[in-house]
């Protein structure tokens, strides 16, 4: 079973397969969970198909040993996922030491997920929140080795399946198949996001992310071969590596180039400007040829006095055709710079109120006008000029 993993933007995941671990992107809030439980204030939830897992396993044991067995089987299931819940909030704290906060932790059949408000973008922020949960299973699997002593063998570690043996036993072989799974460098688990901080502390966070992409989609391929001969699971677990490393790749490649197009790239071009004395009757003649919300009011240098909205001049036009237009104009207009990245601009909308947003040059003179809708736009060009296939180096 695989074990756990974390994400952000996106929103953020961290899941835990027993015994891959997932991905940490932000996820939105898995459906058809309920809260189970909030510890160091995270709420840990329950997906439902979790249940139907328990009711699974607790069916098999009682048709093979009955009453006592399921009772003894479906304790270790339950201790097994406690291992998982540990493992997601060693994610969880990490990621919190560095100011990122954790939306909630999900238990699925399939393991575990975190959901991280963001991803760490210093990689060696990523490198300690990824090594943080199996780190808890080392700790984990070191405790229960120190209560069993002389009573575990290494040989136990090829019976986690098999009914003799005892429960801690098991626990202590599962966390150490857990520590050695998750490090598999099958990125979007955490040996894939170890190999992937390690990358780009020598090239951009995009490209590490292309080649340790490239890298768990490989082995996404072995972990398939390997089930189609031994445990199914694997291969549950091969196509989430397979798909997750490709859409991380393709978010990597489509958030550099969100940093890197500018607003100048794909701002609209200068509306019907508004100046001091524009009667509301002009202005509104000016506006009849565009079909935007607001006008700018400007100086004689172009520069942001204030946003006129477009209702505002037609209910102005039954009784103050005459106006200047200059009682019109709201105070306080938020403005974005030409030079900043898609991703600054998405920023400053997020903060703001306006539908729409003059765009100034250094001199804070108007050069031109983006709305809303035309951020989107603007991302999916980016996003299209800048998606190469997965491992390309671009």
């Amino acid at each position: 079973m695989p074990s756990g993993g974390w994400g952000g933007e996106p929103e953020m995941a961290f899941c835990l397969p027993l015994p891959g671990d997932t991905e940490w992107l932000s996820l939105r809030r898995v459906k058809w969970s309920f809260r189970l439980a909030r510890l160091a204030g995270i709420d840990v939830r329950v997906h439902a198909t979790f249940l139907l897992l328990l009711a699974w396993f607790g069916f098999a044991y009682y048709a093979d040993g009955g009453a006592g067995a399921m009772v003894v089987g479906l304790t270790f299931i339950i201790l097994l996922f406690v291992c998982v819940v540990l493992h997601e909030f060693g994610h969880a704290l990490a990621a919190r030491a560095y100011g990122i906060g954790t939306h909630d932790i999900t238990l699925l059949p399939i393991g575990g997920v975190a959901r991280l408000e963001r991803i760490p973008e210093k990689p060696m922020q990523e490198l300690v929140v990824a090594l943080a949960g199996p780190a808890v299973n080392v700790v984990i699997a070191a405790g229960l080795y120190i209560v069993l002593g002389r009573f575990f063998e290494w040989s136990d570690l090829l019976a986690v399946d098999r009914e003799q043996g005892s429960i801690l036993a098991k626990l202590l072989a599962i966390n150490i198949l857990l520590v050695v799974f998750n490090l598999l460098p099958a990125f979007p688990m955490d040996g894939g996001r170890v190999l992937r901080a390690l990358l780009a502390t020598q090239m951009k966070h995009a490209r590490a992310t292309r080649i340790a992409a490239s890298v768990g989609q490989i082995m996404a391929v072995l972990l398939g071969v390997l089930g189609l001969v031994g445990n199914p699971m694997l291969l549950f677990i091969a196509v989430f590596v397979f798909f997750g490393a490709q859409q991380e790749a393709l978010y990597a490649t489509a958030k550099e180039n969100f940093e890197e197009t500018r607003v100048l790239d794909i701002m609209q071009p200068l509306p019907p400007v508004f100046s001091r004395g524009t009667t509301v009757l002009a202005a509104v003649q000016m506006a009849m040829r565009d079909s935007r919300t607001s006008y700018p009011l400007v100086d004689s240098g172009l520069r942001i006095l204030g946003l006129i909205a477009a209702e505002d001049l037609a209910r102005a036009l039954h009784d103050r055709a005459s106006e200047p237009v200059d009682r019109l104009a709201r105070d306080h207009t938020v403005t974005i710079p030409a030079q900043a990245s898609l991703l600054e601009a998405r920023a400053i909308m997020r903060r703001g109120l306006q539908q729409d947003y003059p765009v100034t040059n250094e001199t804070n003179q108007l050069v031109g006008y983006l709305s809303r809708q035309d951020l989107p736009a603007g991302f999916l060009g980016a996003e299209q000029a800048g998606l190469a296939p997965v491992g390309s180096g671009r």
